[in-house]
């Protein structure tokens, strides 16, 4: 029997690896989503932004991050215990428990594996930060926050949420009847609303906004680099939302993955096809970049709850998505609140409509708990990230001159630009 132990918990811990390598390639397509987006004298600072940012949020979740969240130990190499790693010390523990108490190869909530599938979430959502705060932005000042949110901010709601820990004290979402799957409002929403903050105080692009109220275009350099970071990302929420099962060695979990990818799938397929013909019906064209995130929303409204609907329910839930991220830029737009990348509609609103949701097929999951988690959520990080926002824009400053935004962000902040050869008019 301890082979058969020991076989699940390798194919559960396997999964959990591969699934987080999946979200981990959503980096590449955040990159190239945001690089196709933004006008080409940004482009290579936008990369930068992304490959820099996957790098911090790693190290900033070891250090501190994982031990806020969970409560769980600090992941340094060479640390040992008794001898061993804490990896491996915590699957002895599992596997002698199994010998007792029938094996549960999923339990793996502290070791090396689940930390490696819970940092790419936190990278995922300080990538959200990166595209709505896009061509403007200083570098380092938003390197210094990601510092902050990937280390604080987000690891202190995520230990509200996945980790049932009481919010100050004061109360348990878990008790209220709160719910969040794949993390619509955890990770996504979380994301939005330190975007928010931030573009706030940084203010919009020069150009976007006429002086009569007027909305100018400032369209993306390369739209094929777009599709092609969408087309990764949909195949990199399969991990971010299969893996949240936790695991696949036994029958109920194997059919529990297949009806996450099956929704998974279908939601972002509804939500393209609502959001073309929205924008169709809008605007008299069909709008690629309406198109494209339109997929993303419904992939993040199904995010916050993909095994309990049916592929029907799924499909629906992602066209919803995709109608209302069309309107959420169209109106962010008339505030004035300059996204580059449609990033603060496409996984704060969806984020929202997402845990919204979730009672309509899962039972055990209340309204009440669902919106005061995310008043919770979004509350703690726009405040939280306003306060920091606000500290490094009095000490270093937050957004370029207007020179350098004027010449591009490449030159002033990377020294390089990412199409050299291109003929400036």
């Amino acid at each position: 029997m301890d082979q058969t132990f020991e076989l699940q918990y390798a194919l559960d811990t396997f999964y959990f690896l591969v699934c987080g390598a999946l979200v981990m390639w959503m980096a590449a397509g955040f990159a190239m989503l945001e690089a196709g987006m933004v006008r080409s004298k940004n482009t290579a600072e936008i990369l930068t932004k992304n490959m820099a940012l996957f790098a911090v949020s790693c190290i900033m979740y070891m250090i501190c991050g994982y031990a806020l969240m969970y409560g769980g130990g600090i992941f340094l190499a060479g640390i040992e215990l008794d001898g061993a790693t804490s990896a491996e010390v915590l699957t002895e523990s599992i596997l002698a428990e199994s010998n007792e108490a029938g094996f549960d190869g999923g339990s793996v909530y502290a070791d090396a594996s689940d930390f490696f599938f819970q940092v790419v979430f936190v990278a995922t959502a300080m990538s959200i930060v990166s595209g709505a705060v896009a061509e403007r932005m200083k570098l380092w000042a938003f390197l210094a926050f990601a510092v902050v949110m990937t280390g604080v901010i987000y690891p202190l709601e995520g230990s509200w949420t996945w980790n049932g820990a009481d919010v100050f004290g004061l109360y348990n979402l878990g008790d209220l009847g709160f719910s969040d799957f794949a993390g619509s409002g955890i990770v996504h929403m979380a994301g939005a609303a330190a975007a928010l903050s931030g573009v706030i105080l940084l203010g919009s692009r020069k150009g976007k906004y006429g002086s009569d109220g007027q909305i100018n275009a400032l369209p993306g350099a390369n739209l094929p680099l777009a599709t092609l970071g969408t087309f990764i990302l949909w195949m990199g929420w399969f991990g971010f939302n299969g893996g949240s099962v936790l695991k696949l060695g036994d029958a109920a979990s194997a059919n529990s993955v297949a009806m996450v990818f099956l929704n998974t799938n279908t939601a972002a397929a509804g939500g393209a096809v609502a959001a073309l013909i929205t924008a169709r019906l809008m605007f008299g064209k069909a709008d690629l970049t309406m198109l494209l995130n339109g997929a993303l929303a419904g992939l993040v409204a199904i995010t916050a709850e993909p095994s309990t609907p049916t592929a029907l329910q799924a499909t629906i839930f992602g066209a919803l998505g995709g109608v209302l991220v069309v309107f959420s830029i169209v109106f962010l737009d008339k505030i004035k609140i300059d996204d580059p990348v449609g990033a603060i509609s496409v996984h704060g609103t969806c984020g929202l409509l997402g845990l919204l949701l979730v009672p309509l097929t899962n039972s055990g999951v209340t309204y009440v708990g669902q919106i005061v988690g995310a008043a919770t959520i979004f509350g703690w990080v726009f405040i939280a990230s306003g306060i920091v926002w606000f500290a490094l824009k009095i000490m270093f400053g937050i957004r370029v001159s207007e020179e350098e935004e004027l010449q591009g962000v490449d030159v002033s902040e990377c020294g390089v630009e990412a199409y050299p050869e291109f003929v400036k008019a």
